[in-house]
């Protein structure tokens, strides 16, 4: 019986992607649960930031800190609001100089279709391991966050910048030759962006393999903290989800801050 807080599950990027789960005494590689029974109880929760045990509100935050937290600014949902290169707070300006003012890749991924999206250099490919995509290229590497959005929001009325979280876990998409589509992408950069238009093209084309033999037909959510506890055998693991037999799925994300009592059998 392991227990405590769920956290977003760390990657490695290999063939296919390892999982784990981190719980404050150990870690657990989520391959090795496949094909075993899992079984998870809602105990409480632990708020990632002051860790009170009261409901989550958003991204495994309470309330009152997603509202106070400088790492859940509308920034960080928006890049494009960034505004650290000005020398402007939003809530906390020497974190935000720290997380913006840092290179940052405009990609495009092929996950439940293609995308563009905005990741930190250093996030690459958990980013994209995490959304659950099979094939991803960098278009473009910027030298802060703000640039990065403004590059998204010109590309995002010729791409989509969302992710169909049921069609990525069921569908497998045909492969989309990246190269020549990014060729295009650089045509719509903002006259901002197009000095680094160059920064990106010796990339190649990434494709990740995820631990799951085939998606299944249609998937349930789960949601964790309504049903208090969830017994399933697990046979696969795609983004942020663990999937079951039963079509059954869970977003771990999802349920960050949430504590649990997991076993398997």
């Amino acid at each position: 019986m392991i227990e405590g807080p769920l956290r977003k599950m760390r990657t490695e990027l290999n063939e296919p992607i390892d999982y784990y789960m981190t719980f404050p005494s150990v870690f657990v590689r989520v391959n090795d649960l496949i094909g075993k029974s899992i079984s998870l109880i809602h105990t409480g929760f632990s708020c990632m930031s002051c860790g009170i045990d009261q409901p989550i509100f958003r991204q495994g935050f309470c309330k009152s800190c997603f509202f106070e937290m400088p790492s859940a600014g509308d920034w960080v949902m928006r890049p494009e609001l960034s505004q650290a290169h000005l020398d402007i707070e939003d809530r906390d300006l020497s974190y935000e100089k720290k997380v913006q003012l840092q290179p940052h890749i405009v990609y495009l991924a092929v996950s439940s279709g293609l995308k563009v999206g905005v990741t930190r250099k250093t996030q690459v490919p958990t980013r994209w391991i995490d959304q659950g995509a099979h094939q991803t290229i960098p278009i473009v590497e910027v030298p802060n966050r703000y640039l990065a959005g403004i590059t998204e929001v010109a590309l995002k009325v010729h791409y989509s910048d969302k992710t169909n979280w049921r069609q990525m876990l069921t569908q497998t998409p045909e492969p989309i030759d990246l190269i020549a589509e990014r060729e295009r992408a650089l045509s719509y950069l903002p006259d901002e962006v197009k000095d680094y238009a160059s920064s990106a093209l010796q990339e190649k084309t990434l494709s990740l393999q995820f631990p799951l033999q085939s998606p299944p037909p249609s998937v349930t959510s789960v949601n964790l903290v309504k049903a208090k506890q969830f017994t399933g055998t697990l046979v696969g693991i795609k983004g942020q989800y663990l999937i079951f037999s039963d079509h059954k799925v869970m977003n771990v994300r999802g349920h960050e801050g949430v504590c649990v009592s997991l076993s398997a059998a």
